[in-house]
């Protein structure tokens, strides 16, 4: 009995789950503000640092779990899916951060309707991660568990509708664009950002999978 007592408890990573969602919305957030002011290239610019200093302030959330699991000898749920969860939320805010790098380093000149529908889709589904997340916590109350899963079902719902304009968007680049050049753009920066939706599912389902080994 003492030497459990010794032995380092949990973390508090429930904690640590919910700033790097906190992070993943700022990312989010950014990367729509820079496309609604893409016209603008100091705004552009300012934005993209946005989206910079959010996936580094992710990055930082990511490296403390790592090493809270090393230094943490019970935890409050299973290592591995500590483990899947954290890094597939940072993989949200890796995407989003390639998606913006992307867009600068193709020189885009402008967005088109699809672009701006899958960067609404992308933070919708960030928004719904961070709420999910932030009941993670608090599973052993039944209520909160169906809240938590009705988030993910709608994180997945969101997901098929960026399939979808996806799908919808490559049809048309393929059929209506002259310039192979902006063909390339477009279909690298519409295949980023639908991945940041397919990203959150991921996220979605191991939130499922903890709830469902945890409650």
């Amino acid at each position: 009995m003492l030497f459990g007592k010794l032995l380092p408890r949990e973390g508090n990573f429930f904690e640590m789950f919910n700033q790097h969602a906190h992070c993943i919305v700022d990312a989010s957030n950014a990367f729509s503000a820079l496309v609604a002011n893409y016209a603008d290239p100091r705004m552009r610019e300012k934005y993209q640092h946005e989206v910079d200093d959010a996936e580094r302030a992710a990055d930082r959330v990511t490296h403390e779990v790592n090493r809270a699991l090393h230094r943490t000898f019970i935890t409050p749920i299973d290592r591995e899916q500590i483990h899947l969860l954290i890094n597939s939320m940072d993989d949200v805010a890796d995407l989003l951060q390639d998606t913006a790098e992307a867009m600068a380093l193709y020189d885009l000149q402008h967005v088109t309707e699809e672009v701006v529908l899958l960067s609404d889709l992308s933070a919708k589904c960030c928004a719904l991660v961070q709420e999910a997340v932030q009941k993670l916590g608090r599973i052993a109350d039944p209520a909160v568990t169906e809240q938590a899963l009705k988030l993910c079902e709608e994180i997945d719902r969101l997901e098929g509708d960026a399939d979808r304009v996806l799908r919808s968007a490559m049809s048309k680049l393929f059929r209506d664009a002259v310039d192979a050049r902006e063909i390339i753009k477009l279909k690298e920066i519409y295949e980023l950002l639908e991945s940041v939706t397919d990203k959150c599912e991921d996220v979605a389902n191991h939130i499922e999978g903890v709830i469902l080994e945890n409650s």
